[in-house]
């Protein structure tokens, strides 16, 4: 078995759920690669105090700095607000170490691109995190559309949608602040998830229409005062790709307001002789549709079928915390040359590609007008 020391630069939610992943990590049975936390870095001294339970975590400090610095350390996660990304990856590759970067890879456009050429003058390994397409359906998907089953390819589907923003006295956070979310907002906060899979089977956008919707323009701060809240939080991308010489519909969804929907992650792709869809909403169902003399959608339970095989019974359903703790899996078995075809993490070439949906949707808003997404 080979161990690789990981270091976390962000000790919040993302931070800990890292954390209970490797925990988890012998529930896994055909890798070889095991992560060890060794390190964990993050300005309030209150988050490190969780990471205590954890035996191998030694090195617990307030500058992030001093963990790029650790011998102890050769992958580094990094789950902070988008404005410090660029300067945290950066420093992350300048110190030697292999990188698994969050979404969306820099606050923009340009500073994605940025990070892009830091990532290819270093030699590093790098990933940028999107765990949804790990889950059983989304993955079966992707091998059916593969597969040539659609026919020919009528229109795409693909987004995320939450409503964390509904309720107006949930006090402003980072995320409804352009300052360090990014002028994007929702597109950047939870646009790869939507991008991620399209972009692997090549379908880039072209050209696009977007519609952005803002919610509260001010909520509370937390400190019994009120914050202004400036982010985009709802974005509906209607674009155009080319399959196959075709042009297709691909239509992107981006919502924190969305009623009824804690965090569901969703793709449908319907062509002239087949179809499929995923949501999280049912994590072990797949619909798949079939046509012959008649038309019909099929239901399949596909239970726990993971990439990664798992001492978990296939009967059971996946969740948020099997996925990431497979992304994890796909990251490091593709640093170690052991992918072996399955699907791997977003790489830094389709976050790019991603900030470059953004920034034509941006500009489609401002100028009420299709606008072309650059190559």
């Amino acid at each position: 078995m080979k161990y690789t020391r990981i270091g976390i630069i962000g000790g919040g939610l993302m931070g800990r759920e890292i954390a209970s992943a490797f925990a988890r990590w012998c529930a896994l049975t055909d890798i070889s690669v095991t992560p060890v936390l060794t390190a964990v870095a993050d300005l309030n001294p209150q988050a490190l105090e969780w990471f205590e339970k954890i035996p191998s975590c030694h090195l617990r400090t307030t500058d992030y700095h001093t963990l790029l610095a650790s011998p102890e350390v050769d992958v580094v996660y990094v789950a902070v607000p988008h404005d410090q990304h660029e300067k945290i990856y950066t420093d992350v590759l300048s110190a030697g170490k292999d990188l698994l970067a969050e979404k969306p890879f820099g606050i923009d456009l340009a500073s994605a691109k940025r990070i892009l050429k830091a990532v290819h003058e270093s030699g590093r390994f790098v990933r940028c995190s999107s765990e949804m397409p790990f889950f059983p359906g989304a993955l079966r998907a992707f091998e059916y559309a593969k597969s040539g089953a659609l026919g020919r390819i009528l229109e795409v589907v693909s987004g995320f949608h939450h409503s964390s923003d509904l309720d107006p006295t949930k006090p402003a956070n980072w995320k409804r602040l352009s300052a360090k979310c990014g002028e994007g907002g929702a597109l950047n906060d939870l646009g790869m998830h939507a991008c991620h899979v399209p972009l692997r089977l090549g379908w880039t956008p072209q050209r696009l229409f977007a519609q952005l919707q803002k919610g509260y323009a001010q909520r509370p701060d937390g400190k019994g005062g009120s914050a202004s809240c400036d982010t985009w939080d709802n974005a509906l991308i209607h674009a155009w790709t080319n399959i196959a010489g075709h042009e297709v519909p691909l239509r992107l969804e981006m919502k924190r307001l969305a009623p009824g929907a804690t965090n569901t992650w969703f793709l449908e792709m319907l062509g002239t002789d087949g179809g499929i869809r995923f949501s999280t909403a049912e994590p072990k169902t797949l619909w798949v549709f079939e046509r012959a003399k008649e038309q019909w959608w099929k239901r399949t339970e596909l239970g726990f079928g993971t990439q990664f095989k798992t001492v978990t019974g296939g009967i059971f359903e996946p969740g948020f915390a099997d996925v990431i703790q497979q992304m994890w899996a796909a990251y490091l078995a593709e640093r170690d040359g052991q992918l072996d075809g399955r699907f791997g993490c977003a790489t830094p070439e389709e976050a790019v590609a991603s900030h470059k949906i953004f920034a034509a949707a941006l500009k489609s808003q401002r100028e009420s007008a299709v606008t072309t997404v650059e190559p």
